[in-house]
């Protein structure tokens, strides 16, 4: 391998690999899937309590004031990993509900995010990871066809996603049981509870309603548009990639929450970003790339909170196969059902996944961000890949009320966290 080559393989390495994140927004402030802290200015302005305390009264208010609200059940559980109370809310029915009471549906909402561009990527600096840019226009667009990085007719990438597992039926097996034809986060769910759930009528399903584009012009030094030969020899990129800095993108989706009225505190939006990720800072260095996706909550009013998540549906070729295609869309709406307020607290877990010290959080996807489950070939002939993720019981320790007692739904995590995660500081 040419000396070159193996040194912007070694950039590509620090620079893509070990901080491409997936997210959520953390009390208190939002919490956000990734490799390092999240920067204090994306971070919601109110602690957890005062966010625990609005989404109580704001359950009380809404039953009575027949506002749109999230069905959602409140759990209380004992952790066997450090013998504390601890108490949260989760999208769907209690799994102890019976009957047709346990099919529940959210609407979710894909808002395809269309980005204007004004600056280009023609050149990087292998030994920094800086990108040398040039003026120059360009779209990315998720609902325009992309024949570069799509085979088959299946070429639009809001149709890719819209047809995928996270919205369609498939068959879902963990371990050798099957737990149903269904979406793969229903499915998840499914395993999550299995020894408690009425298997026959427990669902916590997605009804996907495809909304108007959100269309947002980038600054010119707010991101830029990877040429797609800028890392020839060693790799070439099968189109243009995108880098809009995530506070930026973070603000304007915001913005556009308060100006939809097909949107309100009862749906889930997603923003759905294509080929292009939000780096941390300055997007001409790559050493700040890049987050994949967060969920997040906006206040909405009195009652309650607009929950919403940006993710990136990314098959450009930049980045670990293990976050393309639908494995970010899939973190974040699985840690969404899990943890839609951002409020859920656990004992302290860490050193797995992209989480290198102590986290005390439920967020189902960052204790195996990296890690995919059996991926889905749909009827459309697309690859599907989707990520693993962690049972309730791995939090809060075993006996697990997963199937097959498992802590996560391909058998990764055989047994609960463990210990009481310890700060080194």
């Amino acid at each position: 391998m040419p000396k070159h080559a193996r040194r912007l393989i070694a950039v590509l390495a620090l620079c893509l690999v070990s901080t491409f994140a997936l997210a959520q927004q953390n009390a208190p402030a939002s919490h956000r899937l990734h490799f390092r802290n999240p920067p204090t200015s994306v971070q919601r302005p109110m602690s957890s309590d005062s966010v625990q305390a609005v989404v109580a009264n704001g359950a009380a208010a809404g039953k009575t004031s027949g506002a749109n609200l999230l069905p959602v059940f409140n759990y209380q559980v004992v952790s066997s990993r450090d013998g504390h109370l601890y108490q949260g809310v989760i999208v769907g029915a209690n799994p102890l509900t019976r009957g047709s009471a346990a099919k529940v549906s959210v609407k979710a909402q894909l808002i395809p995010v269309v980005l204007h561009f004004h600056t280009l990527g023609v050149a990087v600096d292998l030994k920094t990871g800086i990108v040398s840019t040039a003026a120059g226009d360009r779209t990315s667009d998720p609902t325009m066809p992309d024949t570069a990085c799509f085979a088959g007719p299946v070429n639009v990438p809001v149709d890719a996603v819209s047809q995928s597992p996270l919205f369609k039926n498939a068959d879902f097996n963990f371990g050798g049981t099957d737990v149903g034809t269904t979406q793969y986060i229903d499915a998840f769910q499914r395993g999550n509870f299995w020894s408690e759930i009425d298997r026959n009528n427990y669902h916590t399903l997605l009804n996907l309603q495809m909304l108007s584009p959100l269309v947002i012009d980038v600054p010119a030094d707010l991101g830029l548009s990877l040429n797609p030969d800028i890392f020839q020899p060693a790799f070439g990129l099968c189109g243009p990639e995108g880098l809009v800095e995530i506070d930026f993108l973070r603000a304007a989706v915001v913005a556009e929450l308060a100006n939809r009225k097909d949107v309100n505190p009862g749906t889930f939006p997603m923003f759905m970003l294509y080929n292009a990720g939000m780096p941390v800072g300055d997007p001409t260095n790559l050493g700040n790339c890049c987050v994949g996706g967060f969920h997040s909550i906006n206040p909405a009013g009195p009652i309650t909170f607009q929950t919403f998540s940006p993710f990136d549906f990314d098959v450009s070729g930049l980045f670990l196969t293990a976050f393309n295609s639908t494995a970010v869309a899939s973190h974040e709406i699985a840690e969404w059902v899990n943890d839609p307020y951002i409020i859920n607290r656990t004992p302290l877990w860490g050193h797995t996944g992209q989480v290198a010290g102590c986290q005390g959080n439920l967020e189902v996807g960052d204790p195996l961000s990296g890690t995919e489950a059996p991926r889905i070939v749909g009827k459309n002939g697309i690859t599907y890949r989707l990520q693993e993720l962690a049972f309730f019981s791995w939090f809060f320790g075993d006996p697990s009320l997963g199937i097959h007692g498992w802590d996560s739904n391909n058998g990764t995590f055989l047994s609960d966290a463990g210990p009481v995660c310890v700060p080194t500081s």
